[in-house]
């Protein structure tokens, strides 16, 4: 954690970029960074003990720009404890993510910071967002709105569980002040969505109206294949298959109301959330009672 004295001397802006085994695209990611136009910024690059040229190319990109931090892990501590890491040691007033295979237009940063510095109410801005495929060419537009301007902390929080099914916005540029009031990113299954909706209990999202931000879509991608297995070796590298990872959808559950007691919301509000809760668990019933079976039949089978 930066101490007092370096929060002072921090730059406006500070990124973090987790990365493991990216040789194939992290130069691009690293370069659309140091190409916006905004440039009082920190780099974080927090390498999950990558077993390829990975640590190579960011000790070349750190040897040359000292607004990089190159750190790496000795041992890979799962993707959502890496992002966690990098947010952690950053410094700046806005923080960003970036995943190691997408990649940010020139004007990223400018816009979205233009924007926060001249909306109080939004704790997170982000842009439009095209999808590209491992070669950098355009698959599609991303429909969504990722926005969320409603007055009222109930009504953000029900929204965004309708929107944004890709997460988008968690690459978006945020308060830091206000994500060190959430639990980050939960080494569990969906960790995203739940950070997005304890997020928007503290304030609106903002979206710029420009294709800004370049998600890659790709087969080695985690997203592009989603199976027991590789989500365990996502959150949970190198450790047998648990328990835990079955009740994915109680953990949802669990986070969203433990959450609420984080910012200071008026009774009424906090009563609506929780009910709107409590129906996400009814009309999930039916995945709870798997989830719940799952479990069993897994104990039943190792006795």
């Amino acid at each position: 954690m930066p101490s007092e004295d370096e929060r002072m001397k921090a730059p406006s802006i500070s990124v973090g970029l987790p990365v493991y085994n990216a040789e194939a695209y992290v130069r691009v990611a690293i370069e659309s960074i140091l190409n916006q136009t905004h440039q009082d910024w920190e780099l974080i690059i927090c390498d999950n003990a990558s077993t390829d040229s990975t640590q190579r190319i960011c000790e070349e990109y750190a040897a040359r720009d000292s607004r990089l931090r190159y750190l790496r892990n000795p041992a890979n501590i799962g993707a959502a404890n890496n992002f966690c890491r990098t947010f952690d040691l950053s410094r700046g007033k806005y923080f960003k993510w970036i995943a190691s295979d997408d990649y940010c237009g020139p004007e990223f940063l400018e816009r979205c910071k233009r924007m926060l510095d001249n909306t109080p109410d939004s704790v997170l801005c982000t842009t439009k967002a095209t999808i590209v495929d491992r070669d950098g060419k355009i698959v599609s537009h991303y429909a969504e709105r990722q926005d969320l301007l409603q007055p009222r902390a109930s009504e953000r929080f029900v929204t965004s569980m309708n929107r944004d099914s890709w997460c988008i916005a968690v690459y978006g540029l945020m308060r830091a002040e206000v994500v060190r009031h959430t639990p980050l990113m939960g080494n569990f299954r969906g960790s995203d969505k739940v950070f997005l909706g304890v997020m928007s209990l503290h304030g609106c999202f903002s979206e710029v109206p420009e294709y800004l931000q370049f998600r890659r879509f790709h087969p080695d991608a985690y997203s592009y294949t989603v199976t027991a297995a590789t989500v365990r070796e996502f959150y949970a590298p190198g450790k047998k298959q648990g328990i835990r990872f079955v009740f994915h959808t109680w953990r949802h559950i669990y986070e969203y109301l433990r959450a609420f007691e984080r910012p200071r919301l008026p009774f009424n509000e906090k009563l609506k959330l929780i009910v709107h809760v409590l129906r996400m668990a009814w009309w999930c019933r039916g995945e709870l009672v798997a989830e719940i079976t799952t479990a069993f039949g897994s104990i039943k089978s190792r006795t």
